[in-house]
């Protein structure tokens, strides 16, 4: 096992934990605008990271993954990771389905902002001469953009799958059995080299789009 790889991914792992703190946040912000107070009274409209992580998918099986894949494991890839789901009521909105799809998008939108503004980082720290933090920056804007495709991706309970839940008139009773299959579809669904393909074309063009907005 390689320490350099070690060192890396931990700090992929922090990186992440940002990025999950505003995706989570964004989600909480948005439904509390959107007239469901659920969120805000539970302290989730807040950027501490403590209160959007949970013990087993924010820490456990994300440092699981970092040193299974410092490890050349190719289990690393059976693992997934998640924050602490935002609580929505869909009962407090006033507009229920276009509401529950807005409040869906806000975090990966959230994720798509935070690669911008990121990338606007490594405009910096690359004209400084900054090689690390530039690789850093890079790194982080990469992981940003997976957050926000892989939310995207279909599967309830991700936020996707709201997305088409509402477009379809999915009722919300059917919708949250699917979801008890959730975790084992996600799983099944990245072995899929398709759809690997499909995230991984997403990120890298938009990757390419944001440098070339900031004349990277």
């Amino acid at each position: 096992m390689s320490l350099n790889a070690v060192l890396d991914g931990l700090i992929s792992y922090l990186c992440l934990l940002i990025l999950l703190t505003f995706h989570e946040f964004a989600h909480a912000w948005v439904a509390w605008r959107c007239g469901d107070d659920t969120a805000r009274e539970r302290g989730r409209v807040s950027l501490n990271p403590l209160v959007h992580m949970e013990l087993l998918g924010t820490v456990i099986l994300p440092l699981l993954v970092v040193f299974l894949s410092a490890a050349d494991s190719q289990l690393a890839g059976f693992i997934v990771g998640w924050g602490k789901p935002v609580p929505v009521d869909p009962r407090n909105l006033r507009h229920r389905r276009w509401q529950d799809t807005l409040i869906a998008l806000a975090g990966p939108a959230m994720n798509l902002l935070l690669a911008a503004a990121v990338m606007g980082l490594v405009k910096g720290a690359d004209s400084l001469h900054l090689n690390q933090a530039t690789l850093v920056l890079v790194q982080m804007a990469r992981i940003s953009l997976l957050l926000c495709f892989f939310n995207l991706l279909p599967i309830p309970p991700l936020d996707g799958s709201h997305v088409v839940k509402n477009l379809i008139g999915m009722s919300d009773e059917f919708y949250w059995r699917l979801c008890r299959f959730g975790l084992l579809a996600v799983i099944i669904a990245l072995q899929v080299p398709l759809v690997r393909w499909l995230l991984d074309s997403s990120m890298n063009l938009t990757l390419l789009g944001l440098a070339w907005l900031v004349r990277l």
